[in-house]
């Protein structure tokens, strides 16, 4: 794929240190060392390697990525080891797509308590998929899943939500047979939505009383009386949980997972442009039929909106339940296999798996290049002037 137009990197190289300047009163370590991170991402200051062809002599610096999470140039790679390793767990059997989201009104609380409101997300949506889906009146099985956290919206607002990858069915409560269920939609959203409500309002609640919650710059919500009234306003309102129809087979599945997985708030290949101070990006309106659109947006405000999705350090945003927990998973998969009468599942490699070098070629003849040991940005420079000018 060639080189976008522009990148996050190049907007952090003309704005950067004018942003973190500008906003270091509420910027944290972290996010500050993510925009770090990302600037020097494939550049000398991390050092790298001196490749050369085995054929032609051919020689060419590589520079070192940064590794980071939240980077748009790191998450290949890691997204390809992570296939690799769920491409042995799928089933044989359809995937349903369910989508939990938070109502808008929680966003400056998400903003301020990141880490607490986001692991409530994942406990109230996981307690609803596997409370709703025992009940006999819907499936009465137990279920696994795997849930992935994205906080973006495609204009980079802020717009927490999940998305669930749920194999077709699950166990019966004594494990003796595969529980297929009753709807094209796996499980009624509505009962869904409010189940999810019920139980994140009632996690809501509970730190609260704990005063785990930081309310910096909103002291209305302070106050128990103002709090309990906000948490009456949420209750006025269905929650969006949107339940997509089962998808294919495993490499289907693969591909559809890619697409979640390792996402970053917005990809380079979105950007339309960057004349120093404002950037023109592609986003898709999803509330007027998936138009495609333009948004142009003041440097210090695009960087604004990026940084607000940057995770607290060591925070899970894929995680795995049910009988697809780590503790069980293993073991859960080998006995689904053998209820479904399917034995390990037959292997077709996926496309974005196969696409995956294991180096890069020479660009004069077309060699595989030799790479040379890692080397600091001193080292580097010490060792060539250039390492092929030609």
């Amino acid at each position: 794929m060639n080189r976008p137009a522009v990148e996050v990197a190049d907007i952090l190289h003309a704005q950067g240190d004018r942003f973190v300047e500008k906003n270091r009163s509420w910027l944290g370590y972290q996010q500050q060392s993510v925009l770090r991170a990302i600037a020097r991402c494939r550049t000398a200051a991390l050092g790298g390697h001196i490749d050369s062809c085995p054929r032609c002599g051919h020689r060419a610096i590589s520079y070192n990525s940064c590794r980071n999470r939240h980077c748009p140039k790191c998450q290949a790679q890691a997204r390809q080891r992570w296939l690799a390793a769920r491409d042995r767990e799928l089933l044989g059997v359809p995937y349903f797509h369910v989508v939990f989201t938070l109502p808008h009104e929680l966003n400056r609380l998400c903003r301020r308590n990141p880490a607490l409101l986001y692991n409530l997300l994942f406990q109230a949506s996981a307690a609803t998929l596997q409370e709703v889906a025992a009940d006999p009146k819907h499936m009465g099985a137990e279920i696994g899943f795997l849930t992935i956290l994205h906080t973006w919206g495609q204009n980079l607002q802020l717009h927490p939500h999940l998305h669930s990858a749920i194999p077709a069915g699950g166990f019966s409560s004594d494990h003796t047979r595969w529980v297929h269920p009753r709807y094209p939609f796996f499980l009624p959203v509505k009962v869904l939505s409010r189940v999810f409500r019920g139980k994140f309002v009632s996690g809501l609640k509970r730190l609260y009383r704990q005063k785990r919650l930081c309310f910096a710059g909103q002291s209305d919500l302070e106050q128990s009386k103002q709090f309990a009234s906000f948490l009456r306003t949420l209750f006025r309102q269905d929650w969006v949980v949107y339940a997509k129809p089962a998808f294919g087979g495993p490499a289907q599945v693969l591909r559809y997972l890619g697409r979640y997985t390792h996402r970053v708030a917005i990809s380079n290949h979105r950007l339309l442009g960057f004349d120093g101070e404002r950037v023109t990006f592609r986003w898709k309106d999803y509330a007027n039929g998936n138009k495609q659109r333009k948004m142009t947006l003041p440097a210090s405000e695009f960087l604004r909106r990026f940084v607000q999705h940057v995770l607290p350090r060591g925070f899970v945003r894929i995680r795995q339940y049910g009988f697809l927990a780590n503790r069980c998973r293993a073991s859960s998969i080998s006995m689904a296999q053998q209820l479904l009468a399917s034995g390990p599942m037959p292997r077709e490699p996926c496309a974005d798996q196969a696409r995956a070098p294991a180096s890069w070629l020479c660009p004069r003849c077309g060699t595989t290049m030799h790479i040379g040991p890692n080397r600091t940005a001193r080292q580097l420079a010490s060792r060539c002037k250039y390492p092929d000018s030609s």
